[in-house]
């Protein structure tokens, strides 16, 4: 699972640089986020449908946990 560190905070730069900084990290927060929901759209797919019913989860419900954040 991919994480990101957003407590650093700027410090002495100007006000452009901190809209870029929440920039990138709202863009590379996205893409992770993305990238964690598509490892586990695969992964739940992957099990048998008896796989799915040992953790409590339909095959229906694949998309709706892979959206849902932690």
């Amino acid at each position: 699972m991919a994480t990101l560190d957003t407590t650093r905070t700027l410090t002495g730069g100007s006000f452009m640089t901190g809209r870029l900084s929440s920039f990138i990290n709202r863009t590379f927060g996205a893409a992770f986020a993305w990238n964690d929901a598509r490892v586990t759209r695969r992964s739940l797919r992957n099990l048998s449908d008896a796989e799915l019913d040992d953790i409590g989860l339909a095959r229906g419900d694949i998309e709706l946990v892979a959206r849902r954040r932690g």
